[in-house]
């Protein structure tokens, strides 16, 4: 790749890291989860990455490699590591106090009890402020199934206790 292109991706990634990995969280990844998820779904976009920024969205185009690539994680047997609860090296980390807060988050609980359908056009539609058309493109289905996911999904949220307990308390 042209080193232009390269300083097109790094700008890329530098910009969109942060909300890449809050997209995947919300997607029902853990944190350490989340990013090797983004760094594996980048690692594919950059091996064709003039296509990827030439492409009419290569937000949509970045968010459906990121969404198969946690289908084809999800579908595997064996992952090839063993999690562990602490990591040797963990003291010497920087907390991310981004996906600290967005773990306590009530709303981040009613995500994951929806299905994974629902919740992936959620997090596409809202949090990474895709429009109907994109979303539809990055989950590789039609824009009716986007509206539609996206009706059922606000519907499931409206009857979610926790999220009528928020709405309660701002009142």
């Amino acid at each position: 790749m042209a080193s232009g292109s390269d300083d097109d991706f790094t700008d890329y990634v530098r910009s969109r890291w942060v909300q890449l990995v809050r997209s995947a969280r919300l997607l029902g990844c853990a944190p350490s989860e989340a990013e090797d998820l983004v760094q594996v779904a980048l690692a594919r976009c950059y091996s064709s990455w003039p296509k990827v920024a030439s492409a009419s969205s290569p937000d949509a185009y970045v968010y459906r490699a990121l969404v198969n690539c946690l289908a084809k994680s999800r579908r595997r047997r064996w992952w090839g590591e063993t999690p562990v609860e602490d990591l040797p090296e963990q003291d010497s980390w920087t907390p991310d106090h981004a996906a600290a807060a967005s773990t306590a988050l009530p709303l981040h609980d009613a995500l994951a009890r929806l299905v994974p359908e629902q919740r992936a056009v959620l997090v596409l539609r809202f949090y990474a402020d895709l429009t109907e058309q994109q979303t539809a493109a990055a989950l590789g289905i039609a824009v009716g199934t986007v509206k539609s996911r996206t009706a059922r999904a606000l519907a499931a949220l409206g009857r979610d206790e926790a999220i009528a307990d928020l709405h309660h308390d701002r009142a």
